[in-house]
């Protein structure tokens, strides 16, 4: 029997290379209680961050700091023999890095959602969206915090598992796992000037927007997707 770990961070920005956790919420296998704590970070919030998670400087300026709390002493401990769950897997995981902690395996939700959607019918990828996308009955969930966010990632998980146990029943678990590890291939731009085209046809037409945006991001690897976005690219260049 695997062992899971469900988790949630809201944290001072979205920049890999300095941000840090300021919340985090976890949720043990099928057990009801969800651990949930704020943490005072060394450096400010972001004013994004703050307008997207409604936490402030102010509230977190009596809080004690992730290092040395009991949280990052349980977390030390449940990281060594649990899967790690999250959505968008990387982000999380570099952030509980910044805080010397290791991760032993994780199932990231979102490389999943991809994965299982090869014709890249669904538009978008993030939690919420597919939250309604895929009519998640997750009633007791609000818009965005840590907390309601592990209660939409354990159905995701969920739906997700009994889809991949279709063609993996015995091992779906460990295809989950596989298939988080490497990053994956996007069909369509989320951003820019070809928002909602297919990667594949603009390859054709605009290799030199691939190639600039590569090195663009090969430059400048700080945020959460970064990894798949050089697969991706790389993948249609070749």
């Amino acid at each position: 029997m695997h062992k899971i770990l469900l988790l949630d961070t809201e944290t001072t920005g979205n920049d890999l290379s300095k941000d840090r956790l300021v919340e985090v919420c976890y949720k043990i296998g099928d057990q009801k209680k969800i651990a949930c704590e704020l943490f005072k970070p060394p450096l400010p919030m972001s004013v994004k961050s703050m307008s997207v998670t409604h936490l402030t400087n102010k509230m977190l300026e009596d809080k004690q700091a992730f290092e040395g709390s009991s949280m990052k002493a349980e977390l030390a401990t449940l990281l060594t023999d649990h899967i790690l769950v999250a959505h968008n897997a990387p982000f999380d995981i570099a952030m509980l890095k910044a805080e010397d902690l290791e991760i032993s395996s994780f199932i990231d939700t979102l490389r999943v959602a991809r994965f299982l959607d090869p014709g890249a019918v669904i538009p978008e990828y993030n939690l919420q969206y597919l939250r309604y996308y895929l009519d998640l009955d997750v009633p007791e969930a609000k818009a965005h915090d840590a907390k309601s966010d592990v209660l939409v990632l354990e159905a995701l998980f969920n739906r997700l598992l009994e889809k991949v146990k279709e063609t993996e029943v015995e091992n779906a678990i460990q295809k989950m796992v596989r298939i988080s590890a490497k990053p994956s291939v996007m069909k369509k731009f989320t951003f820019g000037k070809y928002i909602g085209q297919n990667i594949k046809e603009i390859a054709k037409t605009d290799r030199g927007y691939l190639e600039w945006l590569y090195t663009q991001k090969k430059q400048n690897p700080s945020t959460p997707d970064e990894d798949d976005w050089l697969y991706t690219l790389k993948h249609y260049l070749e």
